[in-house]
């Protein structure tokens, strides 16, 4: 009888572990693909050194035609015109401005009409800038400018297949809450949007959920007054609004999520790619590619607010290879940032099991197993983080995350009896400003009797060195291999005077 319930017990095991992983596998596939980008047309700042690159002919249709075929090759559906004009110069043929690309040439937003129809690309026709980035919404003149930049691209392009419909650049603040001069304004212009276009869609992409008063009953009351079809908000990580913005933008989400709902408004997401060169928040500063670990946690946390779509500031100049010379000693930063995206959509690496840990949904065999942390005795007592299966957050005060100080980190796991192993793993955190870094490399050996250790795997963890300001995590994964054993030791290599944090050491992940 003891023998049948044991049978038993282990019956329901395997199948609640089998129901359990095609589970995890279904939901894996819930993550939302990214659909679209700005595309940025004048030089502006300091901020689009790179995007729009001195030694690159941003205005010439060739160029276009080749990002948008590039962009259609990336999955991506979804374009967002953030200006057809600048400076009383338009890029589209006007007439009551000047041509801001050569005479006889055809213009940059007639190349990108053109080759968005060729792909099947929607396209977000932009109403600015009336004068510049700095436009006053709320002066009439402003207004009535913009009113007629929409007449003229309306009668040129709207009978275009490609033609989606508006980004009106209404981009106020909602903190605390979103002002009615924002509301007026965002709607003065999608009733003309409406009137000249009347079956296509009106996008808005405010800014300051950070610090918006979400939970106050004035804020849904603002949103339901806005007469667009979909707001894009901004995440703002790239922004650093706060020093480590990711986990509040993971409940902020959520909320604008429930927000929502029944109100006839699509929920999108705006997610971040960029990082900054020297200050943050400066138009003296250039925007660089940031570390596509935090890039992907961005994608999870749209993902799982519930957004329709996932847009982003921006692919273009940030995650594509539209140039080679970055900053930083990175001649291939964003050449790297284009690789990692597309390995990541191909679920190559380890960046299908990152993604998994960001959604907390992975099943391994370490959880519950012994630890010794070797040669540092202050941690002892906290040392069953690293096998709890809780995972850490983008933040260095999470208490998931175990601090081995600026030494090396040595653990070994005891599995309790023999076990095939067929991965290995450790999750690190990385936040320069406090003095946290990824380990260059982490090694990993398997034991029989806890005494000799064979080393299965070196894994070298590539962190971008642009980090002055981003928090992020990244994983070192051994890939899929073979071995037997009980005991399990993780070595991670210490970074000059930087700190290891460690959350989890996974044996056997299923994701």
């Amino acid at each position: 009888m003891k023998r049948l319930s044991v049978k038993i017990a282990r019956f329901l095991l395997a199948v609640s572990l089998l129901t359990t992983t095609v589970a995890v596998k279904l939901h894996a596939q819930d993550l939302k693909p990214l659909k679209g980008t700005w595309l940025n047309l004048p030089y502006q700042d300091v901020r689009n050194k790179y995007m729009n690159p001195a030694h690159i002919n941003c205005l010439a249709p060739a160029f276009w035609k080749t990002k948008i075929k590039e962009y259609a090759q990336m999955g991506l559906s979804h374009l967002v015109l953030m200006a057809v004009a600048n400076d009383g110069k338009a890029f589209y043929p006007s007439t009551f401005m000047s041509a801001a690309y050569p005479t006889g040439q055809q213009s940059p937003v007639e190349a990108i009409m053109e080759a968005a129809d060729q792909y099947g690309m929607h396209v977000f026709m932009s109403c600015g800038w009336a004068k510049n980035q700095d436009d006053n919404i709320r002066d009439p003149a402003i207004k009535a400018l913009q009113q007629r930049i929409m007449e003229e691209t309306a009668s040129l392009f709207a009978t275009k297949k490609s033609f989606y419909g508006w980004y009106l650049p209404v981009e106020d603040s909602m903190e605390p809450i979103l002002s009615d001069e924002a509301v007026h304004a965002a709607n003065t212009l999608s009733a003309v949007a409406k009137k000249l276009t009347p079956n296509k869609k009106v996008m808005i992409s405010p800014y300051g959920i950070c610090h918006a008063a979400l939970d106050d009953p004035k804020f849904a009351q603002q949103i339901k007054k806005l007469n667009v079809d979909i707001i894009a908000y901004q995440d703002e990580v790239g922004c650093v609004r706060e020093p480590m913005p990711l986990p509040r933008v993971r409940e902020n989400f959520k909320k604008l999520g429930k927000i929502h709902e029944g109100t006839g408004i699509e929920f999108w997401s705006n997610i971040e790619s960029f990082t900054w060169e020297k200050e943050d928040n400066s138009r003296e500063s250039a925007l660089i590619p940031a570390a596509f670990p935090r890039y992907l946690s961005q994608l999870v946390a749209a993902s799982l607010a519930g957004t329709k779509e996932i847009i982003s500031f921006s692919v273009y100049g940030i995650i594509d290879d539209v140039n080679s010379t970055m900053p930083i000693g990175q001649p291939t930063a964003s050449a790297q940032a284009f690789v990692d995206f597309m390995d990541w959509k191909a679920r190559k690496g380890r960046w299908p099991l990152l993604e998994a840990t960001f959604k907390s949904h992975v099943l391994h065999d370490a959880i519950g197993s012994s630890v010794k942390i070797e040669g540092n005795n202050s941690i002892g007592a906290v040392q069953r983080k690293l096998t709890d299966g809780k995972f850490g957050k983008e933040h260095s005060n999470d208490l998931n995350w175990l601090d081995f100080g600026n030494e090396k980190m040595s653990v070994v796991l005891d599995l309790k009896k023999q076990l095939p192993i067929t991965s290995l793993a450790a999750r690190f955190l990385h936040y320069r400003p406090a003095g946290v870094s990824l380990p260059p490399t982490v090694h990993f050996y398997v034991s029989a009797d806890g005494k000799h250790f064979d080393r299965m795997h070196t894994v070298t963890i590539p962190a971008s060195k642009n980090d002055q300001h981003d928090c992020w995590i990244d994983i070192a994964w051994t890939g899929e291999m073979k071995a037997k054993g009980r005991y399990v030791k993780v070595v991670a290599d210490q970074n000059s005077t930087f700190r290891i944090f460690c959350d989890e050491i996974l044996i056997n992940s299923n994701f």
